[in-house]
């Protein structure tokens, strides 16, 4: 039997949209990518976050820890959210996912081709574009992109487009030059900057699900105030629970990335409480 046969999932509902809650992402973590992939879908993770960028992700492995989850624990693979990104050779190393003389409509083909392959999938839950080509503005190459991407969405080869690491203006200027609108934007949170408050904030009018990558690690100083401290204690969890809690109820859908099972079970254990409106606006104001 094929390998990737087990998770073929196509039917007549394959764009029935499948709503992550919380994300594992699968940065940095090189030869125990697999491992630690399955480990957080026995944890309880039901959304993996990845990208066809060898320099950073290990997205084969990714692909083999999923496999693995499915055929141990016999669960579908409609039940998970898998998510993954095209990235511009200028963000990557030697280890190409396409060809860099190809145009750039045949480089989104390609990358995404490849990371079918890589997930053992014929579809994708989520396709994000990883950055637009610049820090300034959104450019011709960017809807060049966004272009391929929108045929793949026609296509129903995946259910749901995105952007990340992009500015309030950036994610303007996509959202009304594009035919297929973003529905997710992904983002490094920032408590100093009232946890991406303004980016945000147009996510909500627009409808657009923010997720938020970096939350612990980009927040290290805000999130060990002794005021946080004082809620951790009351609620008797951890400083990350509560960060996590907070950014629930925000309405941000959470990034973690942690290689501990302990902690990802922790960081899923979020839901037998809630902070108080006063809370909230504490831990908002943290890093202003």
């Amino acid at each position: 039997m094929r390998i990737g046969l087990l998770l073929i999932s196509l039917g007549e509902d394959i764009m029935k949209f499948n709503e992550p809650k919380f994300i594992y992402g699968t940065a940095w973590k090189e030869n125990d990518t697999e491992r630690l992939t399955e480990q957080a879908l026995f944890s309880g993770f039901r959304a993996i976050d990845t990208a066809n960028q060898r320099k950073h992700y290990y997205e084969e492995a990714v692909g083999r820890g999923i496999y693995n989850f499915l055929v141990k624990s016999g669960k579908e693979r409609s039940g998970l959210f898998l998510q993954t990104k095209f990235t511009y050779e200028r963000g990557q190393d030697h280890q190409l996912p396409y060809v860099p003389s190809a145009a750039l409509r045949e480089q989104v083909f390609q990358s995404f081709a490849s990371s079918l392959k890589h997930l053992q999938t014929d579809y994708l839950d989520s396709f994000l574009l990883h950055g637009p080509i610049s820090s300034l503005g959104i450019h011709l190459e960017d809807m060049e992109a966004w272009s391929a991407m929108e045929e793949l969405y026609e296509q129903k080869k995946v259910k749901a487009l995105g952007i990340a690491n992009c500015s309030l203006s950036q994610l303007q200027q996509l959202y009304v030059n594009s035919m297929v609108k973003p529905v997710y934007i992904q983002n490094r949170c920032f408590a100093q900057l009232k946890w991406d408050y303004a980016v945000r904030a147009y996510c909500r009018e627009k409808g657009i699900k923010y997720q938020g990558f970096s939350l612990l690690t980009a927040n290290s100083k805000e999130i060990t105030k002794d005021a946080i401290v004082e809620i951790a204690q009351k609620y008797k969890k951890t400083i990350p629970q509560i960060t996590f809690r907070f950014c629930h109820q925000l309405g941000i859908i959470c990034l973690t990335g942690t290689s501990n099972k302990e902690h990802m079970i922790d960081d899923l254990n979020i839901h037998s409480f809630a902070l108080t409106p006063n809370e909230m606006h504490l831990i908002e104001q943290i890093g202003i």
